[in-house]
């Protein structure tokens, strides 16, 4: 049997990567994981003044290099600018986590029911949730053909990008005070992510290119009593999901623990889609 260090394939010292959506919820916590292995990353946010703090605390905790940039994904001028600002700190780009999603400039819009929901607000979603991260994914998909050296694409998709939503989750429910629901726009863009990962692996495993999906159950981030007892009874673990659990999954499809892992869509989700 050869000598073969398994803990060191899921290593990510000298690595780096772009994470969208970096400052949000979920995202903070994912970089979290890049740096402690070892990866250098451009925290990218709407909210640039997050991403910046973000980035200097990273580095300050992990002492990798770590950069803040203000970003809109779904602005092609903003990947563009977003994609330089990336070389020109690190000099080329071995990860890419296309995890931004839009939260909508307007909940009322976006929680609507479905035969009223307005076409303006269906293409707002669209254009970050889709249009935003096949953006993020040909520029970074580029970038790394030209640099020859293949890479790694993750995207975020949902669970209810696979299964339809349960209403009766949805009885009682808030979060953060207002009454919710999932929107079938939601549901959508993240199902497009899934569609959207497949071809990518098989577009690009000729330049070494590994792009696979990460799909997270509800993470517990506000919601009500009533919400959390509703989706824990749904869920064979019997409780939602804290952020941190997120990423391990990232960090095993970013590392070379994963190496022959492509157009596969790794759940995180409780045992919720096993029901």
């Amino acid at each position: 049997m050869t000598s073969h260090s398994y803990t060191d394939q899921f290593s990510l010292e000298g690595k780096k990567a772009i994470v969208t959506g970096g400052a949000g919820i979920l995202g903070q916590h994912f970089c979290a994981g890049l740096a402690e292995s070892g990866a250098s990353i451009a925290i990218v946010d709407i909210e640039e003044g997050r991403a910046v703090e973000l980035a200097n605390d990273l580095a300050s905790t992990y002492g990798v290099e770590c950069v803040g940039i203000g970003g809109d994904v779904s602005e092609k001028n903003s990947v563009d600018s977003i994609i330089e600002r990336s070389l020109s700190v690190f000099g080329r780009i071995d990860i890419l986590h296309n995890n931004a999603a839009s939260k909508s400039k307007d909940l009322d819009a976006f929680f609507e029911a479905t035969e009223d929901y307005s076409s303006e607000q269906w293409k707002e979603i669209m254009n970050v949730n889709v249009d935003g991260m096949f953006e993020m994914a040909k520029a970074v998909g580029k970038q790394m053909i030209q640099q020859g050296r293949g890479g790694t694409i993750v995207q975020t998709s949902s669970i209810y990008g696979m299964l339809g939503p349960d209403g009766r989750i949805y009885e009682g429910s808030t979060y953060n005070g207002r009454t919710i629901n999932t929107p079938a726009v939601y549901a959508a863009s993240k199902a497009a992510v899934l569609g959207l990962t497949r071809y990518l692996a098989t577009q690009w495993a000729c330049h070494g290119i590994r792009v696979n999906s990460l799909t997270p159950g509800g993470v517990e981030s506000g919601q009500n009593e009533t919400f959390v007892a509703n989706y824990s009874s749904r869920t064979p673990l019997q409780r939602m999901a804290k952020p941190e659990e997120m990423v391990g999954a990232l960090l095993y499809l970013c590392s070379p623990a994963s190496s022959y892992v492509t157009g596969h869509n790794l759940i995180v989700d409780g045992g919720w889609s096993a029901w």
